[in-house]
């Protein structure tokens, strides 16, 4: 684990998912605040906490298809730019989002604005959206402390999902020259 060189971090990467597709006690495991540091370990399966889960759910579970995650793509870069946060990289999957991002502002408020904003240009867009959950409760804000770390996570962000779906990086990653700086 490497040390926190400074007293803030360089970015945070933020994930939220689809609300229902992603439930505690599922197979492939979920995080909750007691597992939420980077490369942490899932929370184990478990069908009873699976089973509330379930039952609990408001409305129906859906995923995002091609267009819906270009919208949300769209508004979560609008968001940023809006917000004079610094984009790394984000990657909107069918039924969750990955977004590293570098900002001033505490990780809970970027989360809260990104998913707000994403919601808005969903419904905006789609009347399916309208006066339905979109995204589950909360999420996930991890701290990024150095470039080495931020790397890591954009090469996670943009190729270990499986297959690409709608993304976008600021860096060629593959060309290290290319790193960022600390802004």
């Amino acid at each position: 684990m490497e040390k926190k060189p400074v007293s803030k971090p360089f970015a945070y990467f933020v994930t939220f998912s689809i609300y229902g597709t992603w439930l505690h006690g599922a197979d492939k495991g979920s995080v909750d605040k007691y597992h939420n540091q980077y490369n942490s370990e899932f929370l184990s399966a478990n069908a009873g906490r699976k089973r509330y889960e379930i039952k609990n759910l408001k409305d129906v579970p859906f995923v995002l298809n091609k267009n819906h995650r270009r919208c949300a793509l769209k508004s979560i870069k609008e968001t940023c730019e809006y917000r004079g946060w610094v984009l790394h990289a984000v990657h909107v999957r069918s039924n969750h989002v990955h977004i590293v991002v570098s900002s001033e502002t505490i990780p809970e408020k970027v989360l809260g604005d990104l998913k707000a904003y994403a919601t808005r240009g969903l419904r905006s867009v789609f009347s399916q959206f309208v006066g339905r959950k979109i995204w589950t409760h909360h999420g996930s804000t991890k701290y990024i402390w150095t470039q080495k770390s931020l790397m890591e996570v954009i090469h996670y962000v943009i190729y270990e999902q499986g297959q690409s779906m709608e993304w976008w990086c600021r860096y060629d990653i593959q060309n290290p020259e290319q790193s960022p700086e600390r802004k």
